[in-house]
């Protein structure tokens, strides 16, 4: 019976029960920890020829420093979220507004964007601007370029949006992200929008009226395409990786500091010393979260830590040294998981103290 419940949980069939029932076995003796290891070592070497980005079972891995990459004691530290999940983190501590999408408007006056909000905006003229939804907001039609005005979105820790710009533009808002942008593009001249944060776009084709994400002190330049930038204030870069289609990252104090992108190619900014490098990436990786995924690969915990404290609205401070020498490579569907999950399953590779008060996480060592 128990080498069939291995089987469904390496095989990410098993039900809740079964895998509870599958830790009380390995815990019951070093033998049955010892085969468990074993068997998942050899499922998780044949899983390392697939694709990342498939549909199979992912393979987590965790490299110490000096040390070759070793198989997680229990490879499924992040698979078994999907198996679990839905285990409630809710902190009701904060106020309501600082849980709330906020848009700020043009005349500096600000509404939250809540679940039962829908509704139309039209102009003196009873013109359609825009049509509001919980999830989205959707802009229509074009002014004189004199009569361009920007409203501003705020998305909180632990929510996600979606904005149609005017152009038909669609862009996807992470977790912790503002957006500042026209209202209605104008006819003529470019199409500016500026970020903090970290957005998906997938830019209208307009080859007259060039697009240009402003993010921290670099310029990033469309004509249609879809794309990712990550330029959240606390990281000393910004990123831009390239789905489809072509763009360029300029420093916006020197035009010439530029890099032309092809798809599948991230271009990072560094602040300090204002030098642009690219590479070529696995895509999935920087678009995972527009379809509700937390995806890396060869990751540090300290990032990871990052966009779990973005998607989960929480705070960790971490002080255990051995968590934060190791990468990772995995994923997680956010839906399906708590930030307990987390931190319960990867106690079983790396020993480790939490402490949970209101939203701060505080992880130690185990005396």
């Amino acid at each position: 019976m128990i080498s069939e419940i291995i089987y469904k949980y390496l095989s990410n069939e098993a039900s809740e029960q079964e895998i509870q029932t599958l830790f009380e076995w390995i815990d019951a003796s070093e033998e049955n920890k010892k085969q468990f290891i074993n068997l998942k070592k050899t499922w998780a070497i044949t899983s390392l020829s697939e694709d990342f980005s498939s549909e199979t079972i992912p393979v987590i891995s965790i490299k110490k420093k000096n040390k070759l990459t070793t198989f997680l004691k229990f490879a499924s530290v992040f698979l078994v979220l999907f198996g679990l999940a839905k285990l409630a983190f809710n902190y009701s501590q904060k106020t309501a507004s600082s849980k709330e999408i906020v848009l700020e408007l043009a005349d500096g006056s600000s509404e939250l964007i809540t679940s039962n909000n829908q509704s139309k905006v039209v102009n003196d003229k009873g013109d359609l601007i825009a049509k509001k939804f919980p999830d989205q907001i959707v802009y229509f039609g074009k002014v004189q370029d004199q009569e361009v005005v920007y409203n501003t979105l705020k998305i909180p820790y632990g929510k996600r949006f979606k904005l149609q710009l005017s152009d038909g533009t669609v862009v996807n808002l992470n977790s912790g992200t503002t957006l500042k942008y026209p209202e209605q593009f104008g006819v003529n001249g470019k199409r500016n929008v500026y970020l903090t944060g970290e957005a998906f776009f997938e830019v209208a084709k307009d080859k007259t009226h060039p697009f240009i994400v402003h993010a921290n002190k670099v310029e990033v330049e469309v004509l249609g395409t879809k794309f990712n930038v990550s330029a959240y204030p606390e990281n000393p870069t910004v990123n831009s990786t390239l789905i489809e289609g072509s763009i360029q990252m300029a420093e916006v104090e020197n035009k010439s500091n530029a890099v032309l992108l092809v798809p599948n190619q991230m271009a990072t900014w560094q602040n300090n010393s204002k030098k642009i490098t690219t590479k070529f990436v696995d895509t999935s990786i920087y678009a995972a979260w527009t379809k509700g995924d937390i995806a890396f690969k060869d990751t540090p915990f300290s990032t990871i830590a990052k966009i779990i404290e973005r998607t989960y609205d929480v705070k960790i401070i971490n002080e255990n040294s051995d968590l934060a020498r190791q990468n990772f490579t995995g994923s997680i569907k956010i839906s399906e998981s708590s930030v307990e999950n987390i931190l319960e399953l990867l106690k079983r590779d790396t020993p480790f103290n939490y402490a949970i008060k209101e939203n701060t996480i505080t992880i130690t060592n185990i005396p």
